[in-house]
């Protein structure tokens, strides 16, 4: 079964870091589409970051742009979402996503729906 099991939320004042992990498992990590997902109460779900990791390719939503960082582990299975310079509309639910594609996927991870989800871990960035 897959699971994605995360960690690494919590809150932090405007300007600070943050560093959310998924640890992957279930399915063939090294060569998948994940991504960062991240929904604020009453709005709707937002792609954030998204990597093909076997290529290392990535794209991000421009609001988030030189400021996170989406990267990998593959020995660990892990995906991080590296978060500086927070600012309070950062603050959401963060999700790490997945989406099982092949090892030569030459279109974007951005465009895909993805099928298998974390629990969540929440962000607050204070003012």
């Amino acid at each position: 079964q897959v699971q994605l099991v995360e960690s690494g939320g919590g809150s932090v004042q405007a300007g600070g870091s943050l560093r959310l992990s998924c640890v992957a498992s279930g399915f063939t990590f090294s060569a998948c589409c994940m991504g960062w997902f991240r929904q604020a109460p009453g709005k709707e779900r937002e792609g954030v970051a998204f990597t093909y990791t076997n290529f290392g390719t990535t794209w991000y939503v421009d609001s988030v742009k030189g400021r996170f960082t989406i990267s990998q582990d593959k020995s660990k299975n892990t995906l991080y979402l590296q978060m500086n310079s927070l600012e309070p509309e950062d603050t959401a639910m963060y999700y790490c996503s997945a989406r099982t594609v092949g090892y030569l996927y030459r279109n974007s991870c951005a465009d895909l729906n993805y099928n298998y989800w974390g629990q969540g871990t929440q962000v607050t960035v204070s003012s």
